[in-house]
């Protein structure tokens, strides 16, 4: 039985979590207890806990992590500075008079908000509220405009720069490490949160053309589905000037920092974050309240990630106190069928896991003790990253726990079936997988960018 003290551990985690209790305490405690009480049955070597000091410095002292917050910043003021709405009315009304041309502003923005946020929440929030009333209005089916918006709203998961893939950065560059070194490699090569941009940034896109190409398919076979728009306003070329162009330079100024090696994740999120409040300046779109709520937001979720991380490191620490990543490994060398089996069962499992946990969670408690498993075998860490970038994302689709699902309903009017939501999320779940399949079929639609980006610096 004291063989298994590691998944006991886990299991106990997993469970009390179902039970609403809060994460970051959930992790520490248990790993506490579960020290504990291994002390006192000669299972658990309590002097391993010396070391927690010197793991929580280094967390709180990560340059990388210090994105986290400046990326949060730049999310929350361009949300409450109402330039995402901006954006959104100005792309809805370009489009509007096309066949379609609704979803396609939505897709669109969706793109762009995901890129310049990374909040996935916020996304599907702000969507829900500006669009839904719109296209319902303009006679849409419910079911496609919800599915639009909720998949869009997801995209923030692997569009750069996201916050997801700035934390599975961190997570995945050390458990690349942790594999290198247990195969006596003692020089380890290293990934960075600027490869995992790289490499999401073709996926991304490719997923954004597949929403678009069955926006495109639903309009040739049952144009009734998305009519166009009637009795909207010409937008003005001024309006695509000021609405338009000022988001997407710093977009591009954020993320082309890091993919040329100008600056690191952490110096382009705080560019981001002055551009960000810039432009809100410029605008005259936030005053003093406002600012301050900005702050407090920002300081509320920085805060919360870390505490959840503090609280992943203990158990981290414990799980492996335990022999838990060899027992992890040995399991799945008696599945057998070599990596590809392993891939499968890692990625079945975050998918599930997906349903009842935020991305934070998993990517602080699944992927630190899968991820230097995986990566022994020889998967790129890029390529996993990405994989279980949109695996994450299908799962915050996936009736009937879907974050996503959850984010609409609250913000849809009550003439809006929640069932409508989910069949409307169907196709959109579909292609994410078909997604997932292009990429494990093509890994380097993943890994091709990053090293021609290497290459030439």
């Amino acid at each position: 039985m004291a063989e298994y003290a590691a998944l006991y551990m886990f299991a106990a985690v997993f469970l009390l979590l179902l039970l609403g209790y809060p994460v970051a305490l959930t992790l520490g405690g248990t790993a506490l207890l579960a020290a504990t009480i291994g002390s006192l049955t000669g299972t658990f070597e309590l002097g391993l806990l010396s070391i927690t000091p010197n793991r929580l410095f280094g967390l709180v002292t990560n340059q990388t992590l210090m994105a986290v917050p400046l990326f949060v910043l730049m999310g929350i003021t361009l949300e409450k500075s109402r330039i995402a709405e901006r954006l959104l009315d100005t792309m809805g009304r370009l489009f509007s008079r096309l066949p379609g041309g609704l979803g396609i502003s939505v897709t669109i923005v969706g793109m762009l908000m995901a890129a310049s946020t990374g909040i996935v929440g916020a996304t599907v929030v702000t969507m829900g509220l500006m669009s839904l009333p719109i296209m319902l209005k303009s006679n849409y089916n419910t079911a496609f405009a919800t599915g639009t918006i909720c998949a869009t709203g997801t995209l923030g998961q692997i569009i750069p720069p996201s916050i997801a893939l700035v934390l599975l950065g961190d997570v995945l560059s050390n458990a690349y490490q942790q594999a290198q070194l247990s195969q006596g490699i003692f020089t380890p090569k290293t990934v960075s949160v600027g490869d995992l941009f790289a490499g999401a940034i073709i996926p991304g896109l490719l997923l954004v053309g597949l929403y678009l190409s069955y926006i495109f398919c639903i309009v040739l076979l049952k144009p009734e589905l998305a009519p166009p728009a009637k009795n909207t306003s010409a937008v003005k070329f001024s309006e695509i000037i000021t609405s338009i162009v000022p988001p997407l330079l710093l977009i591009g100024a954020v993320l082309g920092s890091i993919l040329t090696g100008v600056a690191t994740p952490t110096e382009a999120a705080a560019i981001g974050a002055i551009g960000a409040t810039l432009l809100a300046l410029c605008y005259r779109s936030i005053d003093f309240k406002q600012n301050l709520q900005i702050g407090k937001n920002t300081v509320e979720t920085t805060a919360m990630v870390f505490f959840i991380l503090i609280g992943a490191s203990i158990f981290s620490l414990v799980f492996r106190g335990f022999g838990g990543d060899e027992l992890i490994a040995n399991l799945f060398e008696q599945l057998g069928g070599g990596v590809i089996r392993a891939t499968l069962i890692v990625m079945l499992i975050i998918f599930l896991l997906g349903f009842m946990l935020d991305f934070i969670e998993i990517t602080f408690v699944v992927v630190p003790i899968v991820g230097p498993i995986l990566l022994s075998m020889g998967l790129d860490p890029v390529w996993l990253g990405v994989m279980i970038a949109i695996n994450l994302q299908t799962s915050f689709l996936t009736p009937p726990f879907g974050f996503a699902l959850f984010y609409l309903r609250g913000v849809a009017p009550e003439s809006v079936a929640t069932l409508e939501i989910y069949k409307g999320v169907l196709p959109f779940i579909l292609l994410q997988l078909l997604m997932l399949a292009l990429l494990a079929w093509q890994p380097a639609l993943a890994t091709w960018l990053p090293a021609y980006i290497k290459n030439l610096q």
